[in-house]
């Protein structure tokens, strides 16, 4: 690995930097260098996360061995120090050392690096390029929720994350959790230290020892010289504090901090409503009534309502009381806007809680009453469905968020009357009346009242976290762009900038304005024209001339998802739908979680099938796919944007936000006007959809701008700087069809293309938004984990496929499955007269003229295989309309090939964690034939009504004898085929 000296510090770098991320490194170690705070842009591709670690890593061994040599001087100068220096070296503890005044003065505790980003997945993808640099071998750590590292038999089962921390908690107190009580005992073991763990690491390496690895996260952040952590942890006061996150001499690096404001400002808002405080009423009284059954049982010691309780009666009863006087306080409020509501000064939420005797310095007595009963509620509920506490959890972090502040009552109160505006309106109920999930909910008025607690300055936030003794903090992204207005509502003072451009040429990205749609209709997807039947129909019949010139991947961006369910519904009511999936498959992005991981796998799957031309993703901006999700090379070879993505105007939250700012314009005669900020928005969410596709050097791309709007020359200048030199005005469309075409036949050419039939494609993790990975790494991450998701060995009956064979596939057979063709239900299509489709090819050593084409029984029960039993599986007339003859050999090798190829498509339907579920399912049937219990998990994992359901139907020739025909009368009662 080449090293290079960058303001005198020597950087080892993987391989000879580009001049790009050698000034990327140069402005990170300034900022280190002068304890600075900065912020940097970097286009996706030009290997900023890599650059960012191995530039502050760098400096941090540099730092350290500055201050080593610093303590040996004052050691030599002072001769009663001794040999116990090196002792005094690590603890820091200079002054009971005897360090000299000017060994103190350096400032001599060693720094610690904070590297923050948005999700866990993001976060392992940093990882991933540490583990290729040279600083693999510094300490590190990661923190995680207890949702992802918990690895307890009934707390990781809770669906509640607010109730899997309280009973980790009572379990960690009562000292009842193995996993807890093993970290002390485990903690120091070189196998936790030798090298980078990222969260799944981490969880294999506890499961294997037996060690809580959320507790152990904790232990080895203690000695860490580098910390990995989602950076809510570091904004959110309240979770900083939870986390014992210490900030003293510490670097914070914050990439993809395009999102950093948004958080700041969430982490310090809140809603709590009329609803609320009665339910708190309810809680507390329950508590109330649990000890009146006490008091009546004290005598029997093994009454289960016999808890050994923190709190008396009488702190019952004081707060009782003071949530009856809330209620009566907020149910006296007189709104003025009814329909509205009404908005009042941030420091109104001091005025409604001194109502109660709440003021400063009386709220830590009730916070910590509130923690005392919320353990109690959440532990002694005997059901997961009627676990309690949420409610006095909800004012608890109003209480914590309102008076948290480490500086004058006076002066938080001032900045929480700038920063803070308190929204007031009635609280509304949602009904659905129809219950039908396509039907959008129905909202009535209650008499209750919502109080939101709104901070509307990203400084705030930011001012109080680097008040607690931070050294430097970089924002990075790369899309930061407009720098200015970015660092003007951060709040803190930034000495070092940076917009990068980008590592491709001219002949690598296309980009350009289409004002009109190929029958010279305006596209323009304002509020007033985006409902115009035209305007729909100009823009679907843009989409599928755009289907038919652009290859492989094409990405359609809508601002909401509204707006695309909309066109949606029109172009399949004109047509156009089909005439669009007929040139290539069309996907679309699910309003929710469930399904995502299916539909990006099945896209990525059409990718590399070189049968097809490709496919169509329609996705949202500032949805799952457009922050973060990889579409390098093929995966995404255009991008449209469809409109300008601006937030709701009629929202208050946004409306509030926009006064907000102009009131701070009138007071400092600089900043963002409400309008501005408002345009911003809308720009950053398209810079944001524009980076899925060009993912590193040797990528191409194009970037077509739909929308008339674009050429309002403000927007161009909100665009990423690296795009703006190469952005066209097209005309008509007729040149922007020759150009496209000229774009890509010549970057095929000149560039190097990927071979992606073969390639191999990870699974998608959801943590929303998505992490965006590198095409090489996906590879790798997919290979990983083929071999991670082992379980089952034993066969099923001597009449069944077994299962387990193919669960560990020998690196032979993987070799030899890479030849064949992915089973595509979709594509399957009947001949006249026949109940049976081809469904895949399976290659041999045969001759070609004796290579047989397997037929299965579709779309009945034997979507995969029929019953093992009776070895209904069938081998139909070829061409020539005659049967084969099969001896057992040839059944037996068209079994095991179907039963492979059934674990392939399981996998790529499947997450990594849902997988090993399946597996686990297998090995636990296995054993002990459970047929209800995998019914059960079967169903789960394919529900046999959704899009899996041919999954779920294949499974029959896995099963034992004697439940194939329970089997197919479960099937009969959905009505399957």
């Amino acid at each position: 690995m080449p090293d290079i000296i960058i303001n005198d510090i020597i950087v080892t770098f993987p391989f000879k930097p580009y001049p790009v991320q050698e000034e990327y490194m140069r402005k990170v170690i300034e900022c280190l260098q002068n304890s600075q705070h900065g912020v940097l842009e970097s286009p996706t591709g030009t290997g900023k996360t890599l650059s960012l670690l191995c530039s502050s890593l760098s400096w941090l061994l540099t730092k350290k061995a500055q201050l080593q040599a610093q303590v040996i001087a004052g050691a030599i100068e002072k001769k009663d120090f001794g040999g116990n220096f090196f002792k005094y070296l690590t603890s820091g503890l200079e002054k009971a050392a005897g360090v000299p005044d000017n060994v103190q003065s350096f400032g001599w505790a060693i720094p610690k690096i904070i590297y923050a980003s948005r999700t866990h997945s993001q976060l392992s993808q940093a990882m991933y390029e540490l583990k290729k640099t040279s600083y693999k071998h510094v300490a590190t750590a990661v923190l995680g929720s207890r949702d992802q590292l918990c690895i307890h038999p009934e707390i990781s089962k809770e669906t509640s994350s607010f109730n899997k921390i309280h009973m980790c908690h009572a379990k960690v107190k009562s000292r009842t959790c193995f996993y807890f009580n093993n970290v002390e005992a485990r903690k120091d073991d070189p196998v936790f230290k030798q090298e980078v763990l990222d969260i799944e690491d981490l969880i294999k390496v506890g499961q294997k020892h037996k060690c809580c690895p959320y507790f152990l996260a904790k232990e080895l952040k203690q000695n860490a010289d580098i910390i990995f952590m989602p950076y809510n942890y570091l904004l959110d006061p309240k979770t900083r504090r939870s986390q014992g996150i210490d900030l003293q001499n510490t670097v914070v690096l914050l990439d993809e901090a395009h999102n950093v404001e948004k958080v700041c400002e969430e982490a310090a808002s809140l809603q709590i409503s009329s609803t609320d405080i009665a339910m708190c009423i309810d809680e507390v009284t329950a508590v109330m009534q649990d000890m009146t059954k006490d008091s009546d049982q004290q005598n029997d010691f093994l009454s289960e309502n016999n808890v050994q309780k923190d709190f008396t009666a009488e702190d019952l009863c004081i707060l009782k009381a003071m949530f009856l006087e809330l209620e009566k306080a907020i149910d006296s409020i007189e709104l003025k806007n009814r329909s509205e509501g009404d908005t009042f000064p941030g420091g109104y939420i001091f005025e409604l809680l001194e109502k109660i005797e709440l003021t400063h310095g009386k709220e830590q007595i009730v916070v910590d009453k509130l923690d005392k009963l919320i353990l109690y509620l959440t532990t002694t509920s005997t059901s997961p469905f009627a676990r309690k506490g949420n409610a006095l959890q909800k004012f608890s972090d109003l209480l914590r968020t309102a008076f948290n502040s480490s500086a004058s009552i006076a002066r938080h109160k001032e900045k929480v009357k700038r920063c803070y505006k308190v929204h007031i309106q009635m609280e509304e109920q949602k009904k659905n009346y129809k219950n039908d999930v396509w039907e959008s909910k129905k909202t009535i008025k209650t008499d209750g009242k919502l109080i939101s607690y709104w901070c509307f300055s990203p400084g705030f936030g930011m001012e109080q976290m680097v008040e607690q003794g931070i050294r430097s903090v970089v924002l990075t992204s790369g899309t930061l762009s407009p720098l200015k207005p970015f660092i003007s509502e951060l709040g803190i003072p930034i000495a070092v900038q940076l917009e990068n451009p980008h590592i491709v040429t001219k002949e690598q990205v296309c980009v350009g304005v289409l004002s009109q749609g190929p029958d010279n209709h305006p596209l323009n997807s304002s509020y007033n024209t985006r409902n115009d039947p035209k305007y729909i129909a100009s823009l679907g019949r843009t989409v599928y001339n755009f289907s038919c010139i652009v290859p492989h991947g094409l990405l359609i961006f809508f601002p909401s998802y509204p707006i695309m369910k909309k066109c949606r519904d029109e172009w399949q009511n004109m047509g156009l739908w089909t005439q669009i999936a007929e040139r290539k498959p069309i996907y679309v992005e699910p309003n929710s979680k469930d399904g995502f991981v299916n539909v990006m796998n099945e896209y990525y799957q059409k990718i590399k099938d070189p049968s097809c031309k490709g496919a169509v993703f329609m996705a949202v901006c500032r949805g799952k796919v457009s922050e973060g999700l990889d579409f390098a090379n093929a995966n995404g070879r255009a991008v449209l944007i469809i409109g300008l993505p601006f937030p709701p105007l009629k929202d208050p939250r946004i409306m509030l936000k926009q006064r907000y700012l102009e009131e701070i314009r009138t007071i400092k005669k600089e900043g963002l006007t409400g309008q501005e900020w408002y345009q911003l928005e809308a720009s950053r969410a398209v810079n944001q959809a524009i980076g899925r596709i060009i993912r590193h050097k040797n990528d191409y791309g194009a970037v077509i701008l739909c929308d008339c709007r674009f050429e309002n020359l403000n927007f161009k200048k909100q665009l990423s700087a690296w795009l703006r030199p190469y952005i066209k005005k097209f005309t008509n469309f007729g040149i922007i069809t020759k150009e496209l075409r000229e774009f890509f036949r010549n970057a095929e050419n000149i560039l190097p293309q990927p071979n992606i039939t073969h390639a191999q494609y990870g699974n998608i993790d959801i943590s929303l938004p998505a992490v965006s990975a590198a095409f090489e790494t996906t590879v790798s991450h997919s290979l990983k984990q083929k071999t991670q998701n082992n379980s089952a060995t034993e066969e099923l009956t001597k009449n069944s496929f077994d299962i387990n064979m193919y669960l560990d596939e020998s690196a032979k057979d993987k070799q030899s499955l890479k030849s064949q063709s992915a089973i595509n239900f979709s594509a399957c299509k009947l001949k006249d007269n026949q109940s049976t489709c081809e469904l895949a090819k399976y290659r041999s050593e045969e001759p070609v003229a004796k290579r047989r084409k397997i037929n299965i029984i579709s779309p009945g029960i034997n979507s995969y295989f029929s019953a093992p039993s009776t070895s209904s599986l069938k081998v139909s007339e070829i061409n020539s309309g005659q049967n084969f003859t099969q001896n057992d050999k040839d059944m037996k090798y068209d079994k095991k090939a179907l039963g492979k190829q059934y674990l392939k498509d399981v996998k790529r339907a499947l997450s990594a964690s849902d997988y090993k579920i399946f597996a686990n399912m297998i090995q636990s049937y296995t054993q002990s034939g459970d047929f209800d219990e995998l019914l059960k998990t079967l169903s789960n994992l394919f529900p046999p009504t959704g899009l899996l359901q041919h999954l779920f139907i294949g499974f029959q020739s896995f099963l034992k004898k004697q439940h194939i025909a329970t089997f197919e009368n479960y099937i009969k009662n959905f009505k399957l085929p």
